[in-house]
């Protein structure tokens, strides 16, 4: 999603973009993602500065032309992709508290993001039905996000790709980023050619490391396993993307051990997605059926109407997860001609937009709309100078 994403602005900014995937399209981590675009887990700060300007970013292209507009694309600039086919549904988020002191806790950040522009709307715990009528009873209060909203990520990635007009390589692998006498990047060797090119956008999602690792530098993204519950489809139950407060701390949590808590939605074909966990276990994709349950319990303490669901699968993916929880966005002037747009851990497809927009603004010399100085991509390599 994120490639797909710098490829749509890139090209919409003059530029002439090839996008290479040793895979399918969405083959990797997108294809694994729920579509969340989220301001609400996000607390005040870079990410949420970032996931504000995404928010807006996908608003313009889920209000964009639709298939009936017959217009021609301006020369360079390609297709306004169409808004209804990445399924684009602006139903909210809801976050609930179980406990008065976890209630305090949600509602001092909800006032930092608040501060911040972003939406938010206290719901004391009578109201609480009137949002979600299935929800368990007893709960403290919660929180609503008007602006959180979901897509399929699938077919977004595919559709931002086709309207980019970029040339699209799949099944091709890049073995190495080619650098002059000079340091600086000339383009990708790959296993069918080269490809020359001024510049490079590193945006392997969860192996950036090692494509950051084929150009000379060190980039320390690491896979941060999920695991997601897909439901029989249902009718519309879930009207948001419900979750527990806990899912806050657990987001921004540094430990490597398994961490759960509960985030059900929704979907518009019918199924309930349930989430989520996380654990740094590598690439390690064995099922795991105690997460599994866990999930389903978690679920279900929410919903108790998910106890007499069938669950029709389980799937898993690899998050990119950065110490710091902050994605590389921008140029890296260890290798000068080298960007990077990765390491959004699980908030790549919701903050796809806006670092595609940042990419394109500095790939053309632009001052970027934000500040990139917290995302830098050489930020580890200071950390680890004595």
């Amino acid at each position: 999603m994120i490639g797909a994403a710098c490829a749509l602005y890139a090209v919409r900014a003059g530029l002439d973009v090839v996008v290479v995937d040793r895979g399918p399209v969405a083959g990797g981590t997108t294809g694994a993602g729920e579509g969340n675009l989220l301001v609400s887990d996000k607390e005040p700060g870079p990410e949420l500065e970032l996931a504000l300007l995404s928010s807006r970013l996908w608003r313009e292209i889920a209000e964009g032309p639709r298939p009936d507009d017959q217009r021609p694309p301006a020369r360079g600039v390609g297709r306004a992709v169409d808004g209804r086919a990445v399924e684009y549904e602006s139903k909210g988020g809801l976050v609930v508290a179980s406990t008065p002191e976890a209630l305090t806790a949600l509602t001092e950040l909800a006032a930092g993001q608040r501060a911040a522009g972003v939406e938010t709307v206290a719901v004391d715990a009578d109201q609480l039905l009137s949002f979600e009528p299935y929800l368990t009873p007893g709960l403290a209060g919660g929180v609503l996000y008007p602006q959180d909203a979901q897509i399929m990520p699938t077919l977004a990635a595919a559709h931002l790709l086709r309207a980019s007009g970029a040339r699209v390589e799949t099944g091709r692998t890049v073995t190495r980023v080619l650098r002059g006498a000079d340091g600086a990047v000339r383009g990708v060797r790959t296993d069918r050619g080269d490809l020359l090119a001024p510049a490079v956008v590193n945006a392997a999602g969860t192996w950036g490391a090692e494509v950051a690792a084929l150009a000379g530098v060190s980039l320390p993204v690491l896979p941060r396993r999920g695991f997601v519950l897909v439901t029989e489809p249902l009718p519309r139950r879930v009207r948001h993307k419900v979750y527990s407060a806990d899912y806050v701390a657990d987001v921004a949590s540094d430990s490597a051990a398994l961490q759960t808590s509960p985030v059900v939605e929704g979907t518009a074909a019918g199924p309930v997605l349930i989430g989520a966990s996380r654990e740094r276990v590598g690439f390690d994709r064995s099922f795991s059926l105690p997460v599994v349950r866990a999930l389903a319990a978690g679920a279900t303490r929410l919903f108790p109407f998910l106890e007499h669901v069938r669950a029709m699968r389980a799937y898993l993916g690899f998050r990119p997860y950065l110490p710091d929880h902050l994605p590389a966005i921008g140029p890296d002037p260890r290798a000068p001609g080298l960007f990077h747009a990765c390491g959004h851990e699980g908030a790549g497809i919701g903050l796809a937009t806006g670092t595609g927009h940042l990419i394109a603004q500095t790939l053309t010399g632009k001052a970027p709309d934000l500040d990139l100085t917290p995302f830098r991509p050489d930020r580890f390599a200071e950390e680890a100078t004595p």
